[in-house]
């Protein structure tokens, strides 16, 4: 890809929805937050609540000038850039435009591919499926591990081992499994209390 084609792409992304609402988990949740979710995944987690995201080919090229008319329609201060895999494209122009409009950067990532964009806060979702790359792991600022089976805590700690000191760390249920796993997750939470629960508030209150 020559320059002028790298530009052109960084331009446009594939875009599944954008909207306004809640932070629902993690170190955020709670916060007021532009949600853009990009189209485009191989990781192909089993449990993936948004698997209509997968094929890039379903979701409109979209501008980043009309995204950054869309976000600044709102009072959001901070844009989460969430898939899908987000890092499957670059990310460079996205958070340039967003930033220079004094707006934050988050991002949700498996970390399965490399890091392009510039970013006030990094949200690391690890997956079995397609294992995150090492400079993903060591620039994360939040390590956010979904707990489907029992074997996953070490899984978790594989991970925790890897990231920055001041990465925070938080355990996940899968929803559907929710009922049977919180309780493991509160149980091993209070035997290792380096790590927070995270539950997804988005879906008890009904917000995207």
């Amino acid at each position: 890809m020559n320059p002028s084609q790298q530009h052109i792409e960084q331009e446009r992304l594939p875009v599944m929805e954008h909207f306004y609402t809640l932070q629902g988990e993690g170190f955020h949740q709670g916060k007021a937050a532009y949600f853009i979710r990009l189209g485009g995944c191989d990781v192909g987690c089993v449990w993936c609540d948004v698997k209509e995201s997968w094929d890039l080919s379903k979701h409109p090229m979209t501008k980043i000038s009309d995204l950054l008319v869309a976000v600044r329609s709102t009072p959001a201060r901070i844009v989460v850039i969430t898939g899908g895999e987000p890092l499957m494209h670059n990310l460079d122009g996205l958070t340039a435009t967003l930033r220079g409009k004094g707006l934050q950067t988050h991002i949700e990532t498996s970390g399965a591919h490399p890091l392009s964009g510039t970013w006030d806060w990094i949200c690391l979702s690890p997956k079995k499926f397609k294992a995150p790359l090492p400079e993903v792991v060591m620039k994360a600022d939040e390590l956010k591990v979904v707990i489907y089976h029992k074997s996953d805590f070490d899984w978790a700690e594989k991970y925790a081992a890897m990231v920055k000191p001041a990465c925070k760390l938080y355990l996940q249920p899968e929803w559907e499994r929710d009922a049977t796993i919180t309780p493991l997750i509160i149980d091993y939470i209070k035997e290792h209390p380096q790590w927070e629960l995270s539950l997804q508030m988005h879906k008890y209150i009904n917000v995207p």
